[in-house]
């Protein structure tokens, strides 16, 4: 199937993009490595009547340090930031989790925040994002704002962007001292949308995980005991009250058991990393 007909706008500059979204408000779709879009163009699941092409926007595709936290451009392809040699030591669990993310193929073309906006609740990066306490700057003829990741993903493939805006870019923590990161999926196939996707934060004395591809939107859990019956207990009762979903992977049971098991697990290796 072919695309519905739309215009098509080259944005130049970030105020251009804006004065589109503006006049077109939800008529308008934002096309960066277009590895999300462009399927949904093809089977007209997404009919806008304008895109606009922001990846010629000089300073959107910068990996910048922000202070304690790393910012990540719009125009910044998945492929570019597993590169980016300072990665691993900034911030290990991104790192770690890059390599999941759709085939060496898609990344090369995909970007970072285009993998946000699109919002999947499996998705890898919307995790490490959410687990992270990341946030993202949105940016209209307005002005620019920052919402935190816990407050931008609002449920399916949702989230609180307004009409007029656009991610100009994701912020992500650097990595803390004395914490250990880990990053583990379970798919059918590797670069298959996770069953199951697990972040987890390791500190001295509990640990913080972010559950993927189960409810409509990645969940992150504070305060998880370490180890023992204690962890299996709290990872029994995320399990139970997550509302997961049977589908033709896996069922809601399946899933269920993946979290205990890939939590567990994911939980253990980022104690192991603690530094």
């Amino acid at each position: 199937m072919k695309p519905a007909q739309f215009d098509y706008v080259r944005a130049e500059s970030l105020a251009e993009a804006h004065d589109v979204l503006a006049a077109e408000g939800a008529d308008a779709t934002v096309l960066a490595g277009g590895q999300s879009l462009l399927p949904l163009l093809s089977t007209r699941l997404a009919r806008p009547k304008v895109v606009i092409d922001i990846m010629r926007i000089p300073g959107l595709d910068v990996i910048a340090p922000a202070g304690d936290a790393i910012r990540i451009g719009a125009a910044v392809r998945q492929a570019k930031l597993a590169a980016w040699p300072e990665l691993p030591g900034a911030q290990p669990l991104l790192a770690r989790a890059l390599p999941f993310v759709g085939h060496a193929q898609t990344r090369s073309r995909g970007t970072v925040c285009g993998s946000v906006a699109h919002a999947d609740p499996s998705a890898e990066i919307p995790l490490v994002l959410l687990a992270l306490a990341g946030e993202i700057i949105l940016s209209s003829g307005r002005g620019q704002r920052r919402v935190p990741a816990d407050a931008f993903f609002t449920g399916l493939m949702s989230t609180a962007r307004a009409d007029d805006e656009l991610i100009e870019a994701v912020v992500m923590p650097r990595r803390r001292p004395g914490h250990g990161y880990a990053f583990r999926e379970f798919a059918r196939r590797h670069g298959d949308f996770a069953i199951v996707a697990c972040a987890a934060i390791a500190g001295e004395q509990a640990a913080r995980l972010a559950v993927g591809g189960v409810a409509d939107r990645p969940v992150v859990f504070d305060g998880l005991p370490l180890d023992g019956t204690a962890l299996d207990n709290a990872l029994d009762r995320i399990a139970d009250d997550l509302e997961a979903r049977d589908d033709l992977h896996a069922t809601a049971d399946y899933r269920r058991d993946l979290v205990r098991r890939l939590g567990r697990a994911t939980i253990a290796e980022a104690r192991q990393c603690r530094a």
